[in-house]
């Protein structure tokens, strides 16, 4: 008789449980039809139009169709920002991922000190972009900054000093290497967090049975962080895909485009230019690209686990 009350009772409470869920998450969805959803609806109807940032008498905005997607494969600077874009994440990505995985392993030892190597690593990640481009500004500066000195100091004179910001061939890789240095402590505390979940009797039976480290780690660690690296390289992507700040201060896209990225140029045709309807064009473009990206990325990613 109890059990049937409890049987009656329980879709009442699933009821209640579900409208509890909804009024506690209205606020967050709220806020995302207002800031995500509505602006993301407004840019696509702005991108089939010529409106400006600041109305123009003399050219009264009304609708161009595809123009302005039309304009885009004509655009060098939208061509080389994005093409800078996917070079970016081709060579940050693994990067960065590979250094975070080695140094959550590192400091994953039960050592004295751990919490400062933390918190050395993981420094960069909380301070500012801004500010972090700003020193690394006066770090690559050809006259006194410390990288050149350091250069000529190891090579007793032989190398540089070099012009790393106004050099298009180095201006590029002297940027990824900055973001790697400052990202890699996000990806670090996230490998961190899945290696602490790892059972140490996996550890325990594989030294049981033989195993020297090196098997462990690819028998057990690797398999274990499956889920933590797919959540890594997509988040990792998408943040390099966002590439703006240090760009924005340390060149602007320049010299000669050489460090242009889709988002500087999004910011430039919107705000420089006030060409708020090809800006949106752009942003929808660019948008596209990037949720095709991780769209295959994640899948190739199920794959390869559903095999393995």
């Amino acid at each position: 008789m109890a059990d049937n009350r409890r049987t009656k009772g329980f879709p009442a409470f699933r009821k209640k449980e579900s409208l509890l869920a909804w009024l506690f998450s209205t606020p967050a969805i709220v806020l995302l039809i207002i800031f995500l959803v509505i602006p993301f609806i407004w840019a696509i109807y702005l991108s089939f139009t010529n409106q400006r940032l600041i109305p123009n008498l003399n050219i009264p905005t009304e609708i161009v169709g595809f123009r302005n997607y039309i304009r885009l494969f004509e655009d060098e600077a939208f061509l080389r920002g994005l093409l800078n874009n996917f070079y970016f994440v081709a060579v940050v990505v693994p990067i960065q991922t590979l250094l975070a995985l080695g140094l959550a392993i590192l400091i994953n030892q039960e050592l004295k000190g751990m919490n400062i190597f933390r918190t050395i690593y993981f420094g960069p990640v909380v301070t500012a972009m801004t500010v972090v481009a700003i020193v690394w500004t006066f770090l690559y500066n050809p006259g006194e900054g410390l990288i050149n000195a350091f250069l000529n100091a190891i090579s007793l004179g032989n190398l540089g000093p070099y012009d790393w910001l106004l050099d298009t061939k180095l201006v590029f890789p002297a940027i990824m290497f900055l973001s790697i240095w400052q990202g890699v402590g996000f990806q670090m505390v996230i490998y961190l967090a899945g290696l602490q979940e790892i059972p140490s009797s996996l550890y325990e039976a594989a030294q049981v049975d033989g195993a020297n480290k090196w098997q462990q780690f690819v028998n057990i660690t690797i398999p274990q962080l499956r889920n933590t690296t797919i959540f890594v390289l997509l988040s990792t992507t998408i943040l390099a895909f966002k590439l703006f700040d240090q760009v924005k201060v340390m060149t602007n896209g320049g010299p000669q485009n050489a460090s242009m990225t889709t988002m500087v140029h999004v910011v430039e045709m919107g705000w420089g230019q006030l060409k708020v309807g090809y800006a949106s064009a752009i942003s929808i473009v660019f948008f596209l690209i990037v949720l095709g990206v991780s769209m295959i990325q994640r899948s190739i990613m199920k794959e390869k686990g559903a095999e393995s």
